[in-house]
């Protein structure tokens, strides 16, 4: 047989055999499920905290967003009051039974919260994480690198003292994983300066007015303590109050977490030396988005690093 013949014979008994095949292909379109009904989210932060109304704005737009695409959401915010574990696990418990279309946590103990969001999982609630990391197994926004904001602002404090003094720490919750790796960074930051002395530690589990007498505290137990370090949005305000009460503020340094609006005033003022900031708004959009993504059968990420930032009197305008 003439070569070319023989090509083109066996072409089309390729083609011939293959042609079974194509009754199989799945238009990738037909993965993606249209949303026929209102979806209702449910956010559990750890508490409620100014903090979490800047989550709750990024997630508003994103409703409004969806709005204009024919996609209706409802968002519940269910928030405990104070940072009480069995409480946030009870609204979580409680809110698996309901089965709303997703379910957003920020985990306040990782343990015992990544149980009961393998219940949610199991019970076929889309689920995500945002704020505070919980579990590898669970997709989450936020900020990844606490560890880093810790040891960045410990760095920066040991720099502003020249190497030298003693210093506290408001620690927050001690089980917020976000809180206790900032701490980590924090004092693994101080390890490089022979000279720096950690005095003070204690939890004022995400109360502003806490946060101010633990300050007063020890300020009155160690008079020539010379700097602070907060390490959630709230104490960094309570450090400052308490400071400048005192008539210390540039005398003792502080720094802290997060942009609330007071906290940006008293860098402002000079009374706190430099915070890290996290993109909260960011993170109620992306949680929103992809809580809406995950109910039409698209993909999603597992791991959204929103990052941070650093706050200082150079950022602030006359």
């Amino acid at each position: 047989m003439n070569p070319k013949k023989l090509a083109l014979a066996g072409g089309l008994a390729l083609c011939a055999a293959m042609a079974p095949l194509a009754t199989f292909v799945q238009d990738q379109a037909d993965l993606i499920k249209p949303i026929d009904h209102k979806l209702t989210f449910v956010f559990i932060p750890k508490v409620i905290h100014p903090w979490y109304d800047v989550v709750a704005e990024g997630g508003k737009y994103a409703v409004q967003e969806l709005a204009k695409e024919g996609i209706d959401v409802d968002v519940i915010w269910d928030q405990p009051p104070q940072a009480d574990v069995a409480d946030q696990n009870q609204r979580i418990e409680a809110n698996i039974g309901r089965k709303p279309d997703g379910l957003a946590v920020a985990c306040l103990d990782q343990a015992t919260n990544t149980q009961l969001l393998k219940e949610a999982v199991e019970a076929g609630v889309h689920t995500y994480t945002f704020n505070s990391f919980c579990d590898a197994q669970f997709p989450f926004v936020g900020q990844r690198d606490s560890y880093g904001d810790g040891y960045d602002l410990g760095k920066y404090l040991a720099e502003h003292l020249g190497g030298k003094g003693k210093v506290g720490i408001l620690a927050g919750s001690l089980t917020a994983t976000d809180h206790v790796e900032r701490i980590k960074g924090f004092k693994d930051a101080l390890k490089d300066y022979p000279d720096m002395e950690i005095v003070f530690e204690q939890p004022d589990n995400d109360v502003l007015e806490d946060a101010v007498t633990l300050t007063e505290n020890a300020i009155q137990a160690h008079p020539d303590i010379a700097g602070f370090f907060g390490s959630n949005a709230s104490n960094p305000i309570g450090a400052a109050r308490a400071v400048a009460n005192a008539g210390m503020s540039g005398k003792i340094a502080i720094v802290g977490m997060d942009d609330l609006p007071e906290a940006v005033d008293f860098v402002c003022k000079g009374t706190i030396t430099a915070l890290k900031a996290q993109r909260q708004w960011d993170i109620g959009y992306w949680t929103v988005r992809y809580l809406v993504a995950m109910n039409q059968n698209h993909t999603y990420p597992m791991d959204h690093n929103t990052g941070s930032r650093f706050i200082t009197k150079d950022d602030c305008t006359s």
